[in-house]
């Protein structure tokens, strides 16, 4: 039996200097869609209705007709931290081509992590992928900050984001593809206008982004960053970042509230008492929410909503809190075509207290 919670929403204090408040005319109903999962890490859906997820454990899911199946097994994912099977992107023409784009870390006799971007293809003979062709290999994993998110912008591009392999070298070093965000064409080669010739690279100077998302009508690439979880000066400090062809965005050279020429400071902060430990985020495209930034915690437990200013798309106005400690570490955050919101919880990856249920993918409808 499906289960169905109705949020009542209360005020809550915020650390950082904006008030936080709620959507008042909103009532979020959620109910379990699926659950006994193994660390469900982002969420996608397919054209033709079905709905794709990866477990960190290795395995490409696949639900049609409200049945569940493995699309993929891959026997050689290492997961161990935050490592394992992470991203995955549909090519916008899968209907055609049933081309998915995956990124996983595995181990050499050389390196206990390493990362790698693939593509798969689906056989229409028996609706299972297999790997095809891989486009990026060798990165430096760690058992965290492994980065890992997929997502194809509207421009045509697929982005991927590589975390800093826990080395604060490589941020800032641009013969490195670690810390950094990639932009690649969708048959695994360079574009012609990234900013540095023959690289993947976009952006640097990042610790180990988590989210990706952009706003429609002004196409701006808003992103969500981990920042670091020390006791003292240096805690906390999660980003929201606003991502700009070729732009430094410091790590770890400056974070928080600090600034330096030549560096790009974040929209928002967590503050320096509070950690997100931000996972995956969408632009909101339906209903009472359309064109909020929608992102989830996994430290942090919650669902936050960014609403931005009417009058500049690029400033932040508030950040509300929804489902604050309900179901333990989310970690990503999707919207069906329907505007229906899908949240998996992933309190089986190492940190957290599962339940019998998990780990579990939730909807979530705000009427």
């Amino acid at each position: 039996m499906k289960k169905y919670l109705i949020i009542f929403l209360v005020i809550v204090s915020f650390s950082a200097c904006d008030k936080l408040e709620y959507d008042q005319t909103a009532k979020i109903v959620t109910k379990e869609w699926l659950k006994d999962l193994q660390t469900p890490w982002q969420i996608v859906f397919a054209p033709d209705g079905r709905i794709f997820f990866t477990e960190r454990s290795g395995r490409v899911r696949v639900v049609k007709d409200g049945v569940l199946s493995t699309w993929l097994d891959l026997t050689n994912v290492v997961e161990n931290g935050e490592s394992g099977l992470l991203g995955i992107g549909l090519d916008p023409n899968f209907s055609r081509n049933g081309y998915v784009y995956i990124a996983y870390t595995y181990s050499t006799a050389e390196s206990k992590f390493n990362n790698r971007l693939v593509r798969c293809k689906e056989n229409p003979a028996t609706g299972k992928g297999i790997e095809e062709k891989t486009y990026i290999d060798n990165i430096k994993g760690e058992q965290n900050h492994n980065g890992g998110p997929i997502k194809i912008g509207p421009d045509g591009k697929m982005y991927w984001t590589v975390g800093d392999g826990f080395d604060d070298s490589k941020p800032q070093d641009l013969t490195t593809l670690n810390g950094k965000i990639l932009r690649l064409n969708l048959d695994g080669t360079i574009p012609s206008d990234n900013p540095y010739p023959n690289s993947y690279i976009w952006t640097y100077g990042h610790r180990n982004v988590q989210g990706l998302a952009w706003q429609e009508g002004t196409n701006n690439l808003f992103v969500t960053e981990h920042g670091p979880s020390s006791i003292g000066s240096d805690c906390c400090v999660d980003e929201i970042n606003i991502i700009e062809k070729g732009k430094n965005y410091g790590w770890p050279i400056v974070r928080g509230t600090q600034s330096k020429e030549g560096m790009v400071s974040p929209v928002w902060l967590s503050g320096n008492n509070t950690t997100w430990a931000p996972a995956g985020s969408i632009f909101v495209k339906n209903g009472k929410w359309k064109g909020s930034f929608l992102f989830v915690g996994l430290r942090g437990e919650t669902l936050y909503r960014a609403v931005i200013d009417p009058a500049n798309p690029r400033k932040i106005l508030r950040l509300e809190e929804y489902l604050k400690q309900t179901y333990g570490r989310l970690r990503d955050v999707a919207e069906a075509p329907d505007g229906t919101f899908y949240i998996c919880v992933s309190n089986r990856d190492g940190r957290g207290s599962p339940k019998a249920e998990d780990d579990r993918i939730i909807k979530l409808n705000v009427e």
